[in-house]
């Protein structure tokens, strides 16, 4: 007995050594188009704003009167 994968690919023998097809009315897609199409979805919405806003409190506190090893963390009452 074949096995399974030699008696699917026979299906496909007389397909398999022609080229690839190119459209002639239509373009390449570019690789950054391919890339936006294929993103997943806009599962991260929002994710540039938090790194953004993550960045602005870096920052903040290096400037700022508090350590990394104050005992209140930077929170005032």
């Amino acid at each position: 007995m074949k096995n399974l994968n030699e008696r699917d690919s026979e299906q496909y023998d007389d397909i398999i050594g022609l080229p690839h097809h190119t459209s002639k009315t239509h373009p390449r897609m570019s690789m950054m188009a391919r890339a936006a199409q294929f993103a997943p979805f806009a599962a991260l919405t929002g994710y540039d704003a938090a790194i953004e806003e993550a960045t602005f409190y870096s920052e903040s506190s290096e400037n700022s009167e508090y350590s990394e090893n104050s005992d209140d963390f930077g929170y005032s009452e």
